[in-house]
Order: C-alpha cells, then sequence, then structure tokens
C-alpha cells in the first residue's frame, strides 16, 4: 500500500480498482433523473448503493442520483461529493471482516441556500423524474399528538408568506410542482425514504395540507397528478466519523473525506406507484410489491421501537455504543420480550418473513460490534421517534388489552433521560428540535411524568388519561430517580413492577 493515501476522484478510479471494488460503469454524463433531498449517511449507505449495483447489472446512461441540500450544514457535504466527483466509499463491517467498495451513483450534490433558482429550476426539468427524500421522521410537520399537518411551524409559515422564496422541503416541493403545472409538465414521483409507516400516504398528506394553505387548485393537482409511493428502508448506518476516514486511509490507502460505515444488511420494500418510470430496483435486490405495510409495520414495531428500547436506558447506564447496550443481559431480555409479547401479537403475517428468526437477526444486528453504532445517533429526535414507532404498539394493546410492559417502560426510560444527567452526573446529550422545552418539562417534573405526558403534541389526549400505562410509566419513572438505572432495569427484567 501507498505511503501516501490517494485523492478519491474519478481520474484515481482505474488505479483504486487494483485494491477494491469501483464503479465499472461510465460516469461521464449522469443524469438528474434522481433527486434526493438529504444525502446523509444512510441515503448513501442504501438508495445509492441499490443504484450503484443495478448501474453494474445494466450501465445505462438512464438513471443517476443528484443531491438536494437545504439546509445549511448539507454544505459540508456538498463541498466533499463534488470535491471527489461524487465518490465515496461504502466500508460493510461484520466481525473482523471490513468490505470496501466506491459508490458512483451520484453525479452532483446541489446546495439550495446559494442557489435556490438552480434547485428550482432542477426540480422544474423534464429530466427530473423522481424526487426522494430521507429528511428524518421530523421533517414531515406532523402534529405527533393529533397525526395532522403542523401549519403553524415557523418553516411553513414563513414559505407560505414567500411561496417563490421558500426555504424549507415542503416549500421547494409546492413551488417545483407548481412550476412543472404551469409550463405543463408531467409532476414528478415523490418518494420517501424516511422510518414513517405508509410514509408515502403520509408525504402526500402533508404535502397536500401545505399547498391546500398556499393555492387550493395546487392542492387538487397534485392528489390527482403526483405519486407518492410507499416504501420500507433498513440498514444500520452510524454518522461518519474521523474515527471511519481514518479507517479507510490507513487500511485501504484512501483520503476520503464523506466514506459511510454500516452493517452487510440491506432491505428496501418499494410500492410499485410511479408517474415517470423508475429504475429496476428489484434486480439489484429490491423487493417490488403492491402493499408495503407489513413490511412497514414489523420494521418500525420491531427495529425501530428495538432502538428506542435499548438506547435510553444504555446511556442511561453509561453505554456509548448500541452493541454494548444490545449484548448487556437485563437490556436484552427486556428488548426481546418487548418484541415477543408486545408487539409480535400486532403485527399482521409478512409475506415471506419468519418474525422469531426476524427478531433474532435484529438482536444480532444491534449487537454488531464492528458498526459501533452510537447510541445518541439512535437515540436522537426522541420527541419525532417515540411517537412514531413506540406509542402506536402501546394504543394498539390497550385497545385490545395487551401487555404494554416494556414499551411503557421505554417512555419512561426516555423521560429519565431528558432530565440531561444520568445516575453518576454524567451530562446526556439530547440531539431534539424540542431539547430545551422537554428538558425544562422533565427536570420540573422530576420522578413525577404529568408534566411530560401533558404535552399533547407529542402524546394526544388519550394515553395522559389512561390508568394502565400512567402508572406504570409513573412507576418506573419513579425507581429511575430513587432506585437508579441499573435497579430499575433488573426490576423490569424480573417484571417486579405493578
Amino acid at each position: 500500500m501507498q505511503d501516501t493515501p490517494v485523492k478519491l476522484s474519478q481520474s484515481q478510479l482505474s488505479a483504486l480498482g487494483a485494491r477494491l471494488p469501483v464503479p465499472t460503469y461510465p460516469r461521464e454524463a449522469l443524469p438528474p433523473s434522481i433527486l434526493h433531498i438529504g444525502v446523509g449517511g444512510f441515503h448513501r449507505a442504501h438508495q445509492c448503493v441499490y443504484l450503484d449495483d443495478l448501474k453494474h447489472l445494466h450501465p445505462t446512461p438512464e438513471w443517476a442520483i443528484w443531491g438536494v441540500g437545504l439546509l445549511p450544514h448539507d454544505a459540508r457535504i456538498r463541498d466533499a461529493l463534488n470535491r471527489q466527483d461524487g465518490l465515496y466509499l461504502v466500508v460493510e463491517r461484520e466481525g473482523t471482516e471490513d468490505r470496501p467498495r466506491v459508490i458512483g451513483s451520484i453525479g452532483q450534490m446541489l446546495f439550495a441556500p446559494e442557489n435556490r433558482e438552480a434547485v428550482l429550476n432542477r426540480f422544474a426539468a423534464p429530466e427530473t423524474r423522481i424526487v426522494s427524500l430521507t429528511i428524518t421522521e421530523g421533517g414531515y410537520y406532523v402534529n405527533q399528538g393529533t397525526g395532522q399537518f403542523d401549519a403553524e411551524h415557523p418553516d411553513i409559515q414563513r414559505d407560505l408568506a414567500n411561496p417563490r422564496a421558500p426555504t424549507c422541503s415542503f416549500g421547494y416541493l409546492a413551488e417545483a410542482l407548481d412550476r412543472r403545472r404551469q409550463r405543463g409538465l408531467a409532476p414528478f414521483t415523490l418518494q420517501s425514504c424516511d422510518n414513517l409507516q405508509n410514509n408515502g400516504e403520509v408525504l402526500k398528506r402533508m404535502l397536500t395540507a401545505f399547498a391546500e394553505l398556499r393555492d387550493p387548485s395546487l392542492a387538487n393537482w397534485i392528489s390527482e397528478h403526483v405519486a407518492f409511493p410507499n416504501s420500507m428502508v433498513d440498514r444500520i448506518t452510524p454518522a461518519t466519523t474521523d474515527e471511519h476516514r481514518a479507517l479507510v486511509r490507513d487500511k485501504f490507502g484512501v483520503a476520503d473525506e464523506c466514506p459511510v460505515v454500516c452493517e452487510p444488511f440491506k432491505q428496501w420494500v418499494i410500492e410499485d406507484h410511479f408517474t415517470l418510470g423508475r429504475p429496476r430496483w428489484e434486480e439489484a435486490g429490491a423487493q417490488i410489491t403492491t402493499d408495503v405495510l407489513p413490511y412497514e409495520k414489523m420494521k418500525l414495531r420491531l427495529l425501530n421501537a428495538g432502538h428506542q428500547a435499548i438506547c435510553y436506558i444504555g446511556m442511561l447506564l453509561g453505554y456509548q455504543y448500541a452493541h454494548e447496550a444490545a449484548t448487556d443481559p437485563e437490556i436484552r431480555k427486556v428488548l426481546r420480550r418487548m418484541m415477543d409479547v408486545d408487539v409480535t401479537p400486532l403485527l399482521p403475517a409478512v409475506p415471506g418473513i419468519d418474525l422469531d428468526q426476524y427478531k433474532d437477526t435484529l438482536i444480532a444486528r444491534f449487537s454488531n460490534s464492528a458498526v459501533r453504532d452510537q447510541l445518541i445517533r439512535i437515540g436522537t429526535e426522541g420527541s419525532a421517534r417515540i411517537p412514531k414507532f413506540v406509542l402506536p404498539s402501546i394504543l394498539e394493546q390497550l385497545d385490545r388489552g395487551g401487555s404494554i410492559s416494556d414499551l411503557a417502560f421505554t417512555v419512561a426510560s426516555w423521560f429519565r433521560y431528558l432530565a440531561g444527567q444520568d445516575d453518576a452526573g454524567r451530562e446526556l446529550p439530547i440531539i431534539d428540535p424540542f431539547a430545551e422545552r422537554l428538558q425544562t418539562v422533565a427536570r420540573t417534573g422530576g420522578k413525577d411524568p404529568t408534566r411530560l405526558l401533558a404535552l399533547a403534541e407529542f402524546f394526544g389526549d388519550r394515553l395522559p388519561r389512561d390508568p394502565a400505562f400512567t402508572r406504570k410509566v409513573q412507576s418506573t419513572l419513579a425507581s429511575f430517580y430513587e432506585q437508579g438505572a441499573r435497579a430499575t432495569l433488573a426490576r423490569q427484567a424480573e417484571q417486579q413492577f405493578a
């Protein structure tokens, strides 16, 4: 290996091809047929990999991805990708094995804060056939308590007041679709790749509600003509760190500003509903179906809720990584029982999936120490994730008189985490758009969860009045404060709560 790492670029691919897999398809003119909003690590480890696989099978120039950054912090990934001609490494890690490859399915990266019109024109161009999104669960402007569109959000109010000069995702999408409508162009397909049940339907409902406030005729056109396919996406992908950059530099001899490290497993289930065509993702391993819901519900209620179940209690115990929490015997016991008793009875049959085997695989994936997935990443934006991944199962179980014990324990562990310190007094970082408010309420309420449960935008109006739920959360939270995290977990593992 060279002493000086090779700087990743198109001109260096032939040299790099001797030591690791690189794109072998033509990359001279990658078209902007797919625009993707939110080019984070997950997108680069997931959708981009599927398209890279497909382009190796069929080196057609028809499909490629152009990234779109709408937020100021997207400048960093814009600069990194554009300096590297859209190339970056994905390293799959499991055990002691690292499998690197260079991904080439991204053509360019656009940055809206510096050139709004260029981005809008690209959205409105005939070549744009799909606009996909990974904007996190909190990016859809849903009031978690009511499930309705949050029309009072400052982003929404700002873009309604300035519809031709948008700043948020919904503002850009509405303006772009309106331009296509005015020009007589067919709309692009809007494809959500976020962890939301019925993510395409949620996107349609929220974007249409926004458009209704802006221009009812645009809302009608979107409702009648725009396709919003549902999808389920899955791959555990930690945030890129300097440690990852050092790995690809020292082990593979590549200077890459934005590598992605992830697990080997990946899954993509897609509803086949596209207005202007789509890549043949099924040839790259995606599952194409007419009904994504069983897969979505299984993944959100088991994997995503499982992550919530281990991350807050894990951080309270002083763990940093997911594998540390997942291999703690008491956390593992609570996690598996939550999956088996609190969640599995709610799941429909999933075609081609053995649920027991799926749960075994999930725990093995959580326990993959090579990935080093940080608990703080999993616990980011709990105000969006708890309502989407945990509370729906609680509500369904209350309706049917089923168990909510371990799900309610997860809610209580989030409440204790929101106080901002563990039992040893170590600071717990809270990354959440509502962090200041949640922390203030959590500290004011202490071991009494009443004030947190009264936040209707997260809990609605039913759960705070349900005695079975509130009693379990209250007794668990009190134990966290009085007995500590380890003793409370031990009691939960042995089901010693009322």
